[in-house]
């Protein structure tokens, strides 16, 4: 069933990166056609099948030299089927016609064991079909880059934070490259290619004298990029700050528990926005399909358009189109276009939209979905997974100081800490990299051993204040985990500084 030629480039955005599509574009469309011709033959009323190649790359230092040094790759595909309306799916790491002709009967033997178990079929929206090419613009291909050259920053990185304080430091670089294939049976042929890029590293300081120790991460977020991201991304003179700001930790006053105006930096924010809304909002596990793993949602069907989840000041949006968002891409892998995902999942206040995978909106009454489905490599199952999701800015112009400038006890929270959160995505507790006084409309001093805590909608409802466009930051994380067998996902989170009423903030040292 494939087309007679390679897809064309002008249903989505084309910038050259890495410059080919590394597998065989002829062998791609005869393994394909293989696939979905077995699937309709077999009675499928709809197949797809993804191919590719996953490249991955992990360098890890610490102290004084460098730990470890990891690359490999794996190519492998997953024929997913849609039989008498229970999906069926098979996925294996080798690329031969009789393999994609087995993967098609296991496939549909799958599918067949699921009728047994299955209550309610799925039915899919009408698709349209697409034949694209969309390669993820970038500038320096991280994977060209010499292991020595990458070994010469991480032990940079180190001895900076050690020559400003830190007595440990580790560091890290990952990269990764996907390369899919996606084909289904009305037609679409899609191709795509994209790079993320991840720096980290961890200062320590140490009181020998009490044994007490603080840290400080780096704050510099995960991109989709190359390694031009990398060296612009200042890791170096970071890392001096980080060792500093450890050191500093150490004799900073502890952290006074009790409801404060709390301020928080773009670089913390992300990771409440990921857990409060991103996951709450995501209709698998509001339908229970995610119990077993991470748990359901207090948000359910009938709060569309009704749930008062925020004050009028928050609007989150979801897109996969930012510059260097990690879930930006031009296709999902249902084969939806990137507009597809976009769309408000909070409107000044009001919750609007779930995230939905291809065959899930029937079940709340709704048309279609809204492109977000990924799968972690091509022999996993797409699942529901979340495109970047983004708090927007405040229309009016705010700057820092003007967002604390009435803010009288307050605290402001830089960098995001451990995280706690429970199975409904409601309670929940984070902490920070570095605590800062806010006394009367002015930063004061460093703190240490801080959190703060909430329920989501309480907390959310307590937007008072966001700045511009100007402070708009992004960030996120490369591994986000979900489903079982675990799949990791990439996503990104912007937001510009934020401030809260009456949050309750606690001290978490032991001896408080």
């Amino acid at each position: 069933m494939a087309p007679a030629a390679p897809p064309s480039t002008s249903e989505a955005s084309c910038a050259r990166g890495r410059s080919a599509f590394a597998l065989d574009r002829a062998l791609l469309y005869d393994l394909a056609d293989i696939a979905l011709t077995g699937a309709r033959q077999s009675g499928a009323s709809y197949a797809d099948v993804r191919i590719g190649e996953t490249r991955r790359e992990y360098a890890f230092a610490k102290d004084d030299r460098l730990e470890s040094f990891d690359e490999r790759a794996s190519q492998g595909f997953g024929m997913r089927v849609l039989l008498d309306g229970c999906w069926g799916f098979y996925g294996a790491r080798r690329l031969d016609p009789q393999s994609l002709r087995d993967g098609v009967e296991r496939a549909l033997e799958n599918a067949r064991a699921v009728k047994r178990i299955q209550t309610q079929p799925i039915a899919l929206e009408r698709l349209p079909v697409h034949e694209a090419e969309w390669i993820m613009p970038m500038g320096v291909d991280p994977f060209e880059v010499s292991a020595g050259e990458k070994a010469d920053l991480l032990l940079s990185i180190i001895a900076s934070a050690r020559d400003h304080g830190a007595d440990f430091c580790y560091a890290s670089l990952s990269a990764t490259c996907e390369e899919r294939f996606f084909a289904n049976s009305l037609g679409s042929r899609i191709h795509q290619t994209r790079t993320r890029v991840a720096p980290n590293f961890q200062a320590t300081a140490i009181d020998r004298a009490s044994g007490h120790f603080a840290t400080r991460d780096c704050l510099a977020p995960a991109r989709g990029a190359g390694w031009d991201y990398i060296v612009g991304a200042g890791l170096i003179e970071e890392a001096a700050r980080a060792g500093e700001e450890a050191r500093a930790k150490l004799g900073a006053k502890p952290v006074t528990p009790g409801d404060y105006d709390v301020v928080i930096d773009p670089t913390n924010l992300w990771l409440t926005i990921h857990e409060t809304v991103g996951h709450s909002t995501e209709l698998d596990r509001v339908l229970g399909w995610e119990a077993n793993f991470a748990g359901t949602s207090f948000v359910k069907p009938h709060m569309l358009n009704k749930l008062q989840f925020g004050s009028e000041l928050m609007t989150i949006v979801a897109d996969r189109a930012q510059p260097g968002a990690l879930a930006t891409i031009g296709f999902d892998d249902d084969g939806a276009p990137a507009e597809a995902a976009e769309f408000a999942i909070v409107e000044k206040g009001v919750f609007k939209n779930f995230q939905m995978a291809l065959g899930q909106a029937h079940l709340i009454g709704l048309s279609h979905s809204n492109g977000c489905a990924y799968a972690d490599s091509p022999t996993t199952f797409p699942i529901q997974r979340m495109p970047n999701i983004s708090l927007k800015p405040n229309p009016q112009k705010c700057s820092f100081s003007d967002l604390i400038s009435d803010v009288e006890n307050g605290i402001y929270v830089v960098g995001a800490g451990s995280w706690s959160i429970d199975q409904q995505r409601d309670n929940f507790q984070f902490g920070g990299q570095l605590f800062y006084e806010i006394k009367n409309g002015q930063l004061g001093e460093l703190l240490r051993d801080g959190a703060y805590q909430g329920r989501t909608t309480q907390f959310w409802n307590s937007l008072a204040g966001l700045c511009d466009a100007s402070a708009y930051h992004l960030d996120g994380t490369f591994t986000c985990g979900k489903a079982e067998p675990v799949q990791v996902a990439p996503v990104s989170h912007g937001s510009p500084p934020a401030l809260f009423h009456n949050v309750r903030v606690l001290n978490t040292s032991d001896d408080a």
